[in-house]
Parts: structure tokens; C-alpha cells; sequence
């Protein structure tokens, strides 16, 4: 009997978590901040975006370092006279190319990703978000140009000193307000 007491919890357990719109710490024990799907720990570290040359079907909001053009971009849907387009966030062949790049295919069981927020999407990318009230707080850096150390083309934060969203592209740092 104890066995099935036990193996019901097990299931039961389970199925919450699957039903459960999780918020997500990278490199932190907690969530500090409830409107975020995911938050990242105080250490100096950025994300690093994919290097591709292109994203097909790509949806407003996605962001990738262009290896043919070196530089970061984001789709913009509205962008173009609303037919979308991509924005460069860095200067186009200013960038380097580093050698980090994925030569084979992706392998990911789900064709979506990793999801956060729902337990589908119709967005492509290998990371995304879905929520109508989280969003997503970058790793927080001061002076990323000097604190992180061997930073590669596509790395993103918001830099605390600057105030300001910074990005760089394998050359350079680029800030936005």
C-alpha cells in the first residue's frame, strides 16, 4: 500500500509541475522580480544570441548575430511599412565571426525550442518566451567592455552603468537606449 501511496504522489506531483507556468533563475537560487519569465544571477556574464545567417519565419522580438552581415539584428514586425524586417543593433561588417559557431545540425527534440511560459508556440527559435504579463530581464553587467571576459560576437546585457542595453558584435559594444 505504501508503494502506491507513493508512486500517486510521484504522479501527482508531476502533473502539477507540468501544469505550472514556471518562472525561470539562471545563475541564482530565486526569483527576485515577479513580472519576469526568466532572471539571471549578478555574476558577469551575458547571453549570447545564435550566429546564423538568416531565420526564416522569424517574429517580432527575435534576435540573432548575422554572420554574414556581422552584425546584431531584431526582427521587427512592424518594421518596413509592416511587412517586418530585421534592425541592425551593431554597425553591418564591423563584427567578427567567432569560432564557437554550430557546424552540424540543430538537435532539439522539440522543433519549438526550449518554451518558457506555455506549453506550446508557434514562434521558431531555440529559446522563447510566451507570457501577455512577464518579460524578460537581461543579465545585468557595469561596464561590460571591462568586466566580462572573453566576450564573443552576439553576447547581450544591460550594462548598469550605462543605463543601457548594450550588445556586441565581436569588435565592438553597442548601446541603446
Amino acid at each position: 500500500m505504501k508503494k502506491y501511496i507513493i508512486a500517486l504522489s510521484g504522479v501527482f506531483i508531476f502533473l502539477i509541475v507540468q501544469k505550472t507556468k514556471a518562472q525561470v533563475a539562471i545563475g541564482k537560487q530565486n526569483i527576485t522580480n515577479s513580472s519576469v519569465l526568466l532572471e539571471f544571477g549578478t555574476e558577469n556574464k551575458g547571453i549570447i544570441l545564435p550566429s546564423v545567417n538568416t531565420a526564416p519565419g522569424a517574429s517580432g522580438g527575435t534576435f540573432i548575430f548575422n554572420t554574414t552581415k556581422k552584425a546584431v539584428e531584431v526582427w521587427e514586425g512592424k518594421n518596413n511599412g509592416n511587412l517586418g524586417d530585421w534592425t541592425l543593433l551593431t554597425d553591418e561588417n564591423q563584427g567578427v565571426n567567432h569560432s564557437f559557431s554550430n557546424t552540424g545540425a540543430d538537435v532539439i527534440s522539440n522543433p519549438a525550442g526550449v518554451i518558457i511560459g506555455a506549453d506550446i508556440t508557434a514562434k521558431p527559435g531555440v529559446l522563447v518566451l510566451e507570457s501577455t504579463t512577464k518579460a524578460l530581464v537581461l543579465p545585468q553587467v557595469a561596464n561590460p567592455h571591462q568586466n566580462i571576459k572573453g566576450t564573443i560576437a552576439g553576447t547581450m546585457v544591460y550594462d548598469t552603468t550605462a543605463d543601457m542595453l548594450a550588445v556586441y558584435d565581436g569588435a565592438n559594444w553597442s548601446y541603446w537606449k
